[in-house]
């Protein structure tokens, strides 16, 4: 996968099943979203978490927040990455055969010896046959959908206001043809700088071409580096790269999906802002990166959410914005439609202010790295362990309180069996993290909150009228995430229970081959698709359990239904294998990653029958 070719009607028949065929670029401190026509739709600027100048993706019927060229006469269209990069390359060739090329970079490179990445994303359009007859749009809008209230035209560049922070394009193309959309013959080469109202003071043509080739060679050479295993290597390596476009450089962080508000389902009023960072990701994006040994991400995740950690101030929460402390009140944007029309609109996210007692768990557990990797140029230390000692004595607390939850239920509280989890995993971590450090009298300690609680869960979590592990304390409703049980580490795979459970999970909670999160009715009715990191959890059971060759179909199965670029979002429908929900979705592309990983033959199995 990687690339989409189609017709213009094709394209329009299409339209309806491929709205979320969109590739993400993206350099670490922006990223945005390029359709199968090489339209921009969605573009937050100048962070992940800002204000979308782009935001077509959101407007329904409403032509505006975008950027494209129009090739008139177009009769053919195809787009696809650059092997091995975040660079996006699109050829429109219209009925006579002129042909145009248009290729989409954020600048990533190393200069002057640190990584040199704007918030401007450039357009490279070439004529590669004839003289193609173009027109080139820019319609960005401010404050999420609203109007562009002003618009400077200087020499070589138009600067676009409206908004917080002005949008200048820098261009070497006329620019009275791009302020009045009118049509033009493409006879050279020409660029369109999009980002902040500074002057571009270098030759544009010569720096987008070395600026191009730049980036191309950070991205291959990044790509050169990971640690992919034999099989399913350029689908684990379009995963990595696009784990890395949602990480923030300058905080570490790293955001759940770039969108905010695609719904979960049609209708679902599910829309949630995901540009933000929950804490529950920690466990799973770190398992990813280490495996991939993509350490210099790892370590930057890792020094984020420690800087959340050693705050012991402040009442932990679910999620955070890039920048911790930023505020993330949740309220609606009027001005968008929703995507395909449906909303509403969210901007921040409810989820901040929600008790979610895994937290406690994830924190410890991505920190629980810097205590064991040697690669790390700084690991951790008594000083650190003391640190993540209140947030233990915190889990001990809370383990059997209710709470909303890792689905973050809205209008219920309930002793969640995953948030329990995730607190028992807290004080085990302590416990080994204290045996590393020879703190005897501290791993005696926290052994014993472990050995407990972990007596404790299992009694009240065991169904012996389902003979299954359920989805809360002295229930009777089952639930994916107990799939991750063994892999925390609080039952053995080659339990029983445990057996029994993913056996009942493959029975009762599978919806035309995928695995719902659950079935029961939640705040917002019955979920309609399903959520697609616990087909991850599944497969990854089924191996765990002995049925690998079952597992192996169902890694290949969901594989085909990734996007026209090789992205997952959140959902899918089991109805008709349509994508929804935000991408690119954290969760599913280290799902990728990690089951890639799990099921894959080893290198020196290259040459031996399958």
């Amino acid at each position: 996968m990687g690339a989409t070719s189609m017709t213009p009607k094709e394209g329009a028949r299409m339209s309806r099943d491929a709205a979320l065929d969109l590739a993400p670029i993206g350099n670490g401190r922006t990223a945005a979203l390029v359709n199968t026509s090489g339209r921009i739709v969605w573009w937050c600027f100048p962070r992940f978490d800002s204000d979308p100048v782009f935001c077509r993706l959101l407007s329904g019927e409403e032509e505006k927040g975008f950027c494209d060229v129009v090739v008139h006469g177009c009769k053919h269209v195809q787009t696809q990455y650059l092997r091995n990069t975040a660079i996006v390359q699109t050829t429109l060739e219209d009925s006579t055969g002129n042909v145009v090329c248009i290729t989409d970079f954020a600048p990533r490179f190393v200069r002057f010896e640190r990584v040199f990445h704007p918030a401007q994303i450039f357009r490279r359009i070439e004529p590669l046959n004839g003289v193609p007859r173009i027109t080139i749009r820019v319609r960005p809008t401010f404050n999420y959908g609203g109007p562009c209230t002003g618009r400077a035209v200087g020499s070589n560049h138009i600067r676009y206001t409206g908004g917080i922070e002005a949008l200048r394009l820098t261009t070497d193309a006329p620019l009275s043809y791009i302020s009045s959309e009118s049509a033009f013959a493409l006879t050279q080469p020409v660029t369109l700088i999009l980002g902040s109202d500074e002057p571009f003071e270098s030759a544009i043509d010569t720096r987008s071409r070395e600026f191009l080739e730049r980036t191309r060679d950070y991205w291959l050479t990044w790509a050169r580096g990971l640690a992919v295993r034999l099989e399913w290597q350029s689908e684990l390596i379009r995963a990595a790269i696009s784990l890395k476009l949602c990480n923030f450089d300058e905080t570490g962080a790293i955001i759940a999906a770039h969108t905010t508000s695609i719904p979960e389902a049609p209708g679902s009023n599910r829309t949630w802002d995901y540009r933000f960072c929950w804490l529950r990701d920690a466990y799973f994006v770190i398992k990813a990166l280490n495996r991939l040994g993509a350490t210099q991400t790892m370590e930057s995740y890792i020094n984020y959410i420690t800087s959340i950690a050693i705050d012991a101030d402040k009442p932990l929460k679910p999620v955070y914005g890039i920048v911790h402390d930023d505020p993330l009140t949740e309220h609606i944007a009027t001005d968008l439609a929703g995507f395909k029309g449906i909303g509403p609109v969210r901007i921040g996210n409810q989820a901040s202010e929600q008790l979610q007692h895994d937290a406690y768990g994830s924190i410890i557990l991505g920190a629980s790295q810097m205590f064991i990797d040697e690669r790390l140029p700084r690991m951790g230390d008594e000083g650190l362990f003391r640190r993540l000692e209140p947030l233990g004595k915190q889990a001990a607390r809370f383990v059997s309180e209710p709470d909303a939850g890792l689905w973050e239920y809205r209008g219920r509280k309930r002793v969640h069996t995953h948030s329990a989890t995730m607190c028992w995993a807290a004080c085990d971590r302590l416990a080994r993290i204290a045996g590393l450090l020879g703190i005897v009298d501290r791993a005696t300690y926290w052994r014993q909150h472990a050995d407990r609680l972990r007596e404790m869960i299992l009694s009240r979590v065991w169904s012996e009228r389902r003979k299954a592990i359920v989805g809360s304390f002295d229930d009777e409703d089952l639930d994916a995430s107990v799939l991750l049980l063994p892999e925390l580490g609080l039952i053995s795979a080659s339990d029983p229970r445990f057996i029994h459970t993913v056996e009942l999970i493959g029975k009762e909670l599978n919806r035309g081959g995928f695995i719902m999160r659950y079935t029961a009715a939640d705040d917002f009715g019955e979920p309609e698709t399903a959520f697609l990191v616990c087909q991850f959890w599944y497969i990854d059971a089924l191996t765990k359990i002995g049925r690998k060759d079952e597992a192996r179909e169902l890694f290949n199965h969901v594989l085909t239904h990734r996007n026209a670029f090789g992205i997952l979002s959140e959902d899918i429908s089991p109805a008709t294998g349509a994508l929804w929900g935000n991408l690119p979705q954290t969760y599913s592309m280290a799902g990728i990653i990690n089951t890639g990983m799990n099921l894959s033959r080893r290198w020196d199995e290259a040459w031996n029958d399958p």
